[in-house]
């Protein structure tokens, strides 16, 4: 680890900090941040958007889900009562949103984003200050993510916080055989939209029971189509993922972003994709922060046996597993308030 951080620290050139025009001065507002940072590492060049109260030099960095999600798209209802608070920081990914790179396929892993995530933190307590505390928050692919860079270095953070995570994304495919099955099942004898959930069945018994690129896709795209049975028979809440006060069409630039659709493409598709082999699970004992793990009861997209075991496995001695019954994939939209009061409370105790 001593090595590393050492490599790691000459590696990294923590590049570009813009201010924002609305809050750019030499006496800097820690009350209302609306900011935007760019970290430059690996021949990329990645906005994390700042926005809420660091007046306690207390930030959540957020990783979302993808690969290839935008980070502002967190922003709602719980996140604006987390920005109430504290700062949060919504990071581009590599590959995502408005990052820029003269990179190839070669240079979007899993490691080199972990190093990216890594650089942000540093970046953030460049400008911010040595004594800035942050915490790490990762949903579903960002989970994935969030673990890969705790291994190489969890000194930064005092607290980690993983949403539906991924942190087996080779495991999931048995995990959605059985999980369609049991789910399917229950449905069908409750008289839930009964020929959706046969036609579940029939899909479980048609793809190969080995994990495979072609039949883990079919099962990843049937699982929102799920999640949405589900909410409609109302077994989960809806989700409100509008972003309030904030059009991501004024900020993402559609472009670019069809650009890192294809450029993040390469980490996720063909037999030897990031789906086919990341097993993180053997290392999870090494992260020994504070931890706390959220999954929704009927996530059909990282099915809540994945929380289970990474909790189970997890070497931190302060640790949590909250389940959120009225929710699938995404329990910050689905059950805002309680999230946010979870998520605050946890940040608060371990500040």
């Amino acid at each position: 680890m001593r090595q590393f951080k050492r490599s790691f620290l000459n590696l990294v050139v923590l590049a570009i900090t813009i201010c924002s025009v609305a809050s750019c001065s030499d006496d800097e507002n820690l009350n209302d941040l609306d900011e935007t940072i760019f970290v430059r590492h690996r021949n990329a060049d990645m906005p994390a958007y700042i926005r809420g109260n660091a007046s306690e030099k207390v930030f959540l960095i957020t990783l979302n889900g993808g690969p290839g999600g935008v980070g502002l798209e967190f922003r709602g209802k719980a996140f604006n009562e987390i920005e109430n608070q504290y700062g949060v920081v919504y990071f581009d990914q590599r590959g995502s949103g408005n990052s820029q790179g003269n990179y190839d396929k070669d240079e979007i892993n899993i490691d080199i984003m972990a190093e990216d995530v890594l650089a942000l933190a540093k970046a953030m307590k460049h400008k911010f200050g040595s004594d800035s505390r942050l915490f790490l928050l990762g949903q579903s692919w960002g989970g994935t993510l969030g673990v890969a860079t705790l291994i190489k270095d969890q000194s930064e953070f005092k607290g980690w916080i993983d949403v539906d995570g991924a942190y087996n994304a080779a495991g999931l495919y048995d995990l959605y055989l059985e999980t369609f099955t049991t789910t399917a099942n229950t449905q069908i004898v409750l008289g839930n939209s009964v020929d959706f959930w046969e036609s579940v069945l029939e899909l479980v018994s048609q793809v190969d029971p080995i994990n495979n690129a072609n039949d883990f896709s079919k099962l990843n795209r049937k699982a929102p189509e799920a999640e949405a049975k589900l909410a409609n028979d109302g077994i989960i809440n809806s989700e409100n993922t509008g972003v309030e006060g904030n059009d991501l069409n004024f900020v993402y630039n559609p472009r670019i972003n069809q650009w890192n659709a294809i450029q993040i493409g390469s980490i996720i598709t063909g037999d030897q994709g990031l789906f086919q082999t990341t097993d993180l699970t053997s290392q999870l004992p090494k992260i020994t922060i504070p931890s706390l793990f959220i999954s929704g009861q009927y996530d059909m997209v990282v099915p809540i046996a994945s929380a289970q075991t990474a909790f189970e496995t997890i070497g931190s001695a302060s640790k949590e597993l909250l389940i959120f019954n009225r929710s699938g994939h995404s329990p910050p939209f689905s059950e805002p308030d309680r999230f946010a009061t979870e998520v605050l409370r946890f940040i608060n105790e371990h500040k």
